[in-house]
């Protein structure tokens, strides 16, 4: 029994094979790399820092300046 291959999944399959050669820079790719690999980690970091920082005041495990940035 032979397989039916669908022609749209193999060209799909053929260009994420060959990515690393067709990638090209752009702005958008490098607006969308400074984005994700740069400001979403830097915000989450942030967040979380402020979020340890109040609850350690608030729960009296930090002192007080420690709230101020």
């Amino acid at each position: 029994m032979e397989v039916h291959k669908n022609r749209w999944i193999e060209e799909w399959n053929a260009g994420r094979e060959n990515l690393e050669f067709n990638f090209r820079w752009t702005r958008r790719s490098l607006a969308v790399v400074g984005l994700f690999g740069l400001a979403v980690p830097i915000l989450v970091y942030k967040g979380i820092v402020r979020e340890f920082i109040q609850i350690g005041v608030a729960r009296k495990l930090l002192p007080a300046f420690a709230a101020v940035e």
